[in-house]
């Protein structure tokens, strides 16, 4: 299948804390917080949503598309990106800008606080589908992004009769609650986690059922709790897999995607391309930083069928 994923390309600085944020906030000082937090580790790792939903994608055999803006230190990601099977002709380097940053801290619980410069993504809208070299898209995640970039690439899909899957995510707080419906109503499908799921009921008047009914498939991701998938009428619980360690939660949720996509993109049942996505969030999990978990198709399929029992349907990944 031509994905093209569009999204936020960052270098992640990524933090541990040896405590607990909770036991810090005074909820009665909320107006006032003031904080600083000690961290004992720090590492610098390649991120950004776009680029880490493509590499899971691309270990399962797929040659995704970037539609990125990036920053004049971008060169040594794409390589590595290429050498990783995706096609990176659509990140723009523009002049004058560095790349992206995310920076994570995370506590012992897991709990994370971060903070994330813009940098050159803030011109990612210089970016059109139309500048993409080789065949019409089948598909184009919209993942966050700058967000008139995002505006943008919901109106150029409907435009083109591009489907997409729309994943609002962090930036829906930087959206109106008409511009997020407008990008819902037109949908293909919809990726949010448990809490950005109401912030949208709120923001839109939806009900989660009127949400369900307005795209072909929703998936609500719930941590450990796994993820509620909404398909042509059907509700179906995804289990998440444990994991062998914990090791960092970074990413997560864009692994899931990546898995996600890749049992949809080989025709696989909907119940199917949850619970590969739902092993793809766990071996993330399982290590630090977003790119850094690997395996062959051939190894996922072996430790999948530890888990469930897929009647033989992912031997079509041997396939490719």
């Amino acid at each position: 299948m031509n994905i093209v994923i569009t999204g936020s390309v960052a270098y992640d600085y990524l933090m541990s804390f040896p405590g607990y944020f909770k036991e810090h906030i005074l909820p009665e000082h909320i107006e006032n917080i003031s904080l600083s937090f000690l961290v004992e580790t720090m590492e610098k790792r390649r991120g950004g949503i776009a680029p880490n939903i493509a590499y899971t994608l691309a270990l399962f055999g797929e040659r995704p598309r970037l539609l990125a803006a990036v920053g004049e230190d971008f060169e040594d990601y794409r390589r590595w990106l290429e050498e990783n099977g995706i096609d990176t002709r659509g990140a723009k380097v523009i002049p004058g800008t560095f790349t992206a940053s995310f920076f994570a801290n995370t506590d012992l619980s897991n709990a994370q606080i971060a903070t994330f410069y813009t940098g050159a993504m803030a011109y990612a809208s210089q970016l059109r589908l139309t500048d993409l070299d080789g065949e019409r898209p089948d598909l184009v995640v919209i993942s966050p992004n700058d967000p008139q970039a995002m505006k943008q690439y919901v109106d150029e899909c409907i435009s083109l009769e591009i489907p997409y899957l729309y994943d609002p995510s962090q930036q829906i707080v930087r959206l109106t609650g008409e511009e997020v419906r407008h990008g819902i109503d037109h949908a293909l499908a919809l990726f949010v986690n448990e809490y950005e799921f109401a912030l949208i009921q709120k923001m839109t008047a939806y009900q989660p059922e009127e949400i369900a009914r307005r795209v072909r498939f929703m998936v609500v991701t719930c941590g450990e709790c796994g993820a509620e998938l909404y398909a042509e009428g059907q509700h179906i619980h995804i289990p998440a897999v444990p994991p062998q360690k914990i090791a960092d939660p970074t990413g997560v949720g864009d692994a899931f995607r990546g898995g996600f996509l890749a049992a949809y993109a080989r025709g696989l049942d909907w119940e199917t391309c949850g619970k590969v996505g739902a092993l793809a969030a766990t071996y993330c999990l399982e290590q630090h930083g977003t790119q850094s978990h690997r395996y062959t198709p051939a190894e996922f399929i072996q430790r999948f069928r530890q888990v469930f029992d897929d009647q033989g349907k992912l031997d079509v990944f041997l396939k490719f």
